[in-house]
């Protein structure tokens, strides 16, 4: 069962509660979490079980400041490389957080903004940090388009093929009534896409860039040409 809860998240107004900072308050240093196959979205919600000491240090050190670090996934392309990430990752802010008593911390992390790495910076205590540039993707702060986007029933009757190939089941009253650009950042985020999709999708700036991406990604996995008509 994929539960759709965090898009309530993904409209900007909404995304903007007294606890997220504006988009001129987003940090210059960001810690990073490189994980394959992982993205978080802006707007979505991210569950995340943390256990590598580095990463716990990094999870403690983000608490006790601006509670963010950023998503990024490796990038296979640079096999001689094997700590090469992506240049594109999405910041996040901790929203939900949870000490285990095996030594673990579950933890939920939001989606803010999505950013380019300008620079690496020397690490500290085990983790990697980065200086962001979040100029790009500014447009992630701003209010969803009123006029909507393009190919919402095409992304609706795709979307249903690749669950009933997935046999994932989801409350599709809830799917239909949430806007394409909103739902979107929350398949990303949730559904488990190859991540190198998850990666063309995170990296198309505007709304209906990112809603024909994950059109393309779903043709691809349910095998259909794009185009077919929809029944």
């Amino acid at each position: 069962m994929v539960e759709f809860n965090s898009c309530h998240h993904a409209d900007s107004d909404m995304t903007r509660t007294p606890f997220m900072p504006e988009f001129d308050q987003l940090p210059g240093t960001l810690p990073i979490f490189p994980l394959p196959d992982a993205v978080v979205m802006p707007g979505s919600d991210l569950p995340l079980n943390i256990f590598e000491p580095r990463y716990l240090n990094m999870v403690a050190d983000a608490m006790g400041s601006h509670r963010m670090f950023g998503m990024l996934q490796p990038d296979p392309s640079r096999e001689n490389q094997p700590e090469a990430v992506f240049r594109t990752g999405c910041g996040g802010r901790i929203t939900s957080y949870r000490e285990t008593a095996d030594g673990r911390i579950e933890l939920v992390l939001t989606g803010l903004c999505r950013f380019s790495i300008r620079e690496e910076l020397p690490g500290i205590r085990g983790y990697r940090l980065v200086q962001p540039d979040w100029e790009p993707y500014r447009t992630d702060y701003d209010a969803a388009p009123a006029a909507g986007v393009e190919h919402r029933d095409r992304l609706l009757y795709l979307l249903k093929n690749y669950f009933r190939h997935a046999h994932l089941e989801t409350d599709w009253k809830t799917v239909v009534d949430i806007p394409p650009e909103r739902l979107v950042n929350t398949l990303t985020t949730l559904l488990p896409l190859d991540g190198l999709e998850k990666q063309a999708i995170l990296e198309a700036v505007s709304a209906q860039e990112r809603v024909d991406t994950l059109i393309t990604a779903l043709e691809m996995q349910v095998h259909e040409p794009h185009g077919t008509p929809q029944h």
